[in-house]
């Protein structure tokens, strides 16, 4: 994926969680309801989220150096899972204790809100819902040009750049949020009981630790280390098996040192009569051919063998 497409898509929900955010909060302040207080937590981390992701995006182009040979390209999986933490903590667990807090204290007997101020919580939570159904659809419209063939879950365990898949998930569960705080704010408006708006933010909390923990293994196994796919490896053991003066492949192992950049290792058989000039050209031909089937392969290491019985 370019990652000019996730930029775009990050920076949508940047600005759609910033004004649902503010909105979000006025209403809570207005009205009181947890829900709504809920709801503006998740924006206020989504928000976040998605500076972390941009910051991440800008630090990961810094050239190479000495102490990182291999360049800062892995940053944006750092920042990525820090987004999960972020996501998990302050938009999953805090709004869980708070909801529970509340309910512990809940006076089932209150007044319920009556008058203009009961039509705030549903004209913001549909305002809400218009813009972040905008951002979402940014999100599916540039993840569709990424994900080829494969359904939306594939794509999602399985991308290397994490921008997009982060961004899917996070609009999902807002989309969602904003449904349940819907429903659960329109039940207690109906019924004058309060219960209903508390268990609302219960759900939105627990939806929220749900997703965080799915983008942390995600993110975790990116930071471990991913090899290409089997596409990407197809490419370069092609290119490899079509430069003449190999015997075969002994070894060939790859890993993403970045969303758009692999580094490739390989362990060529050779003749044993072969010249050293004659296997220097043909290391030099497999350089180019692999990175010609595969532009991701901007590190490439090949060792030449002699093929052993065994």
């Amino acid at each position: 994926m370019a990652h000019g497409s996730g930029t775009r898509a990050v920076v949508a929900a940047l600005l759609a969680n910033t004004g649902i955010a503010l909105t979000k909060f006025v209403a809570f302040l207005l009205t009181g309801f947890s829900s709504m207080l809920a709801e503006s937590i998740h924006s206020v981390a989504d928000a976040g989220n998605q500076l972390l992701l941009l910051i991440g995006g800008r630090r990961s182009q810094r050239e190479a150096t000495d102490e990182h040979p291999f360049g800062y390209g892995r940053e944006r999986y750092i920042y990525a899972f820090v987004v999960a933490i972020v996501l998990f903590s302050i938009g999953g667990v805090y709004t869980v204790y708070e909801s529970v807090h509340k309910l512990l204290e809940l006076d089932r007997h209150e007044t319920a809100i009556t008058g203009w101020q009961s039509y705030v919580p549903v004209i913001v939570l549909g305002v809400a819902i218009v813009l972040e159904s905008l951002s979402f659809r940014t999100a599916i419209v540039e993840g569709r040009r990424d994900k080829g063939t494969e359904s939306w879950w594939q794509y999602i365990r399985n991308a290397k750049a994490p921008e997009l898949p982060v961004i899917l998930l996070e609009d999902l569960a807002a989309l969602l949020g904003l449904a349940v705080a819907f429903v659960a704010i329109g039940i207690t408006l109906l019924s004058g009981n309060p219960i209903f708006d508390v268990l609302g933010s219960t759900v939105i909390g627990v939806l929220l630790v749900v997703v965080a923990v799915v983008l942390s293994i995600e993110m975790k196994s990116l930071l471990i280390g991913e090899a290409a796919s089997s596409d990407s490896v197809a490419r370069i053991r092609t290119a490899l098996e079509s430069t003449p003066g190999f015997d075969g492949i002994l070894h060939l192992k790859t890993l993403h040192i970045a969303p758009e950049e692999l580094l490739v290792a390989v362990k060529v058989a050779v003749p044993g009569d072969a010249l050293a000039a004659d296997i220097a050209e043909a290391i030099d031909n497999a350089e180019a051919a692999m990175r010609a089937a595969e532009p991701m392969a901007t590190q490439i290491f090949v060792e030449p063998d002699i093929r052993r019985q065994s």
